[in-house]
């Protein structure tokens, strides 16, 4: 099956939207934090903790997406398309340690309450969860075709479910006066972002190690490179992802007998064959004839020649 995929958004208009989402987002954890110190609570502050991560999320993507569009050069042939994957590994790495750090944050809360204002509370994370919902509105178009704002576009998710999270605790600590309430809260904060962060490196890591692409099944490409006419066997395969968006192919290719004449049209064939089932644009293949060709070797990876 074939997978395009289609960018209509301007680039420089993103990066318009990108960094208004980091201006906002940092003057919202400005007032998180100080309402989160006047009211004593940790919930707050938490919650403000995890949305400066998601403003050095998006300026990390933001100046990602700039050095991304950089052209290869001879030192770098591949060009610079993988900057916006080291920048969501950067990304989900720090929401990690900030989720472990909430998790200690909340126990020693529980150890040792402190008194808290509900008011405060849910004044300020009612207008957090309004700048949340503007910054996941300025990224959602984006975050459809790119790995690092998809993961800025989830952690503003996960603020706007933090908000709502924090306005009940401080309900409920006005209403009943129920202080623990307050860690607890944290603890679901800080769970959330440990499973998102922990499922969505995942994909980030298989890049970075040269996995295939997740959405492809690597014996069915074998099966249809094979099937073309004139191809004995294929081995040595190799088939990685140069970025999200584009995947990438080289092999060995055993020529049938009698047909190394056409050796060059069975290359193109095999090529055409590679971007129509699978829209994999950069492949590369040696050739080999039968009496020639590698003794032995696997068909995925490296082995003896």
């Amino acid at each position: 099956m074939a997978h395009h995929h289609h960018h209509h958004l301007d680039p420089e208009a993103g990066d318009r939207r990108v960094a208004l989402a980091v201006l906002v987002n940092i003057a919202l954890t400005v007032v998180q934090i100080i309402g989160g110190i006047f009211s004593g609570s940790l919930a707050l502050i938490a919650d403000a903790i995890h949305n400066l991560s998601d403003a050095f999320a998006l300026a990390i993507a933001f100046g990602a997406r700039k050095i991304a569009r950089r052209p290869a050069t001879p030192e770098m042939t591949f060009g610079y398309g993988r900057a916006e994957i080291i920048a969501a590994l950067i990304n989900y790495t720090t929401l990690i340690l900030v989720g472990f750090y909430l998790l200690y944050e909340a126990t020693m809360r529980l150890i040792d309450p402190q008194g808290i204002d509900g008011w405060i509370v849910v004044i300020i994370a009612g207008i957090a969860l309004f700048v949340d919902i503007v910054t996941a509105l300025l990224t959602y178009s984006m975050s459809k075709t790119s790995m690092n704002i998809r993961a800025a576009f989830m952690h503003n998710v996960a603020d706007a479910l933090g908000s709502v999270a924090v306005i009940v605790a401080g309900t409920l600590i006005i209403l009943f006066d129920w202080q623990l309430v307050d860690p607890l809260v944290t603890y679901m904060i800080a769970g959330y972002i440990l499973w998102m962060s922990f499922t969505e490196i995942g994909p980030v890591m298989r890049i970075l190690m040269m996995g295939s692409p997740p959405d492809l099944d690597s014996q069915k490409v074998i099966e249809v490179l094979t099937a073309v006419e004139g191809v004995d066997s294929i081995h040595h395969v190799h088939l990685w992802q140069v970025d999200e968006h584009h995947g990438a192919l080289d092999a060995h290719v055993v020529i049938q007998k009698g047909s190394w004449g056409r050796a060059d049209a069975i290359k193109v064939h095999l090529k055409e064959q590679l971007f129509a089932e699978f829209d994999i644009s950069h492949s590369t293949f040696e050739l080999e004839c039968t009496v020639h060709a590698c003794v032995k070797a696997p068909v995925f990876g490296e082995g003896e020649h």
